[in-house]
């Protein structure tokens, strides 16, 4: 039996440089964001890229997803995703994040649908943060996220004071905190 022929095939027995790991993951994150893959099903495939050796092993963890996108494509969407990215940082501009009013006294925030606060961002854990109504105010608290929780700047490693007017951060997703709503 002949070997297949073409770039595709060559490139298959190539070694997977840092780049094409990277180019791989960021597909496999669009697809997980989407809801096209399971949260087990994501972080599998991205552990087998972390370790695959060639190119035809990365290529194999999307050959089954929707969209197959082209090289130049994936580049693009990446590029998007930087500057965007990019931007948030740059111009400072915090979505608004309103302490809650009422009688609860403890909020969870992350990307998990079940948490109070969702937040639809691959840098928030699925359990990211909490926050508690304490006898002298909020505290914010992280629950061991990967991308870390920030109080004006500052990495949270035990319960934190946060009043209106501080910046908080969940990853790469950044509020200013407001008086809760009357």
């Amino acid at each position: 039996m002949a070997a297949p022929d073409g770039p595709a095939a060559r490139d298959s027995g190539l070694r997977a440089s840092d780049s094409d790991r990277e180019l791989v993951i960021s597909e496999l994150s669009d697809q997980f964001v989407e809801g096209r893959l399971s949260d087990d099903t994501f972080a599998h495939r991205v552990e087998s890229a972390l370790r695959a050796r060639g190119r035809g092993e990365l290529q194999s963890l999307l050959t089954d997803l929707p969209r197959p996108r082209s090289i130049g494509a994936a580049v693009r969407a990446g590029c998007r995703r930087l500057a965007d990215a990019a931007d948030r940082w740059t111009r400072k501009t915090p979505r608004p994040l309103t302490l809650p009013a009422g009688s609860r006294r403890r909020f969870t925030i992350g990307r998990e649908p079940a948490c109070d606060m969702m937040l639809a961002d691959i840098t928030v854990s699925r359990w990211h943060a909490s926050l508690v109504n304490g006898e002298s105010g909020w505290l914010l608290d992280d629950l061991g996220s990967t991308n870390g929780t920030r109080v004006n700047g500052w990495r949270v490693s035990e319960p934190t004071p946060v009043r209106p007017g501080d910046f908080v951060s969940f990853g790469a997703a950044i509020f200013v905190i407001r008086d809760r709503a009357a």
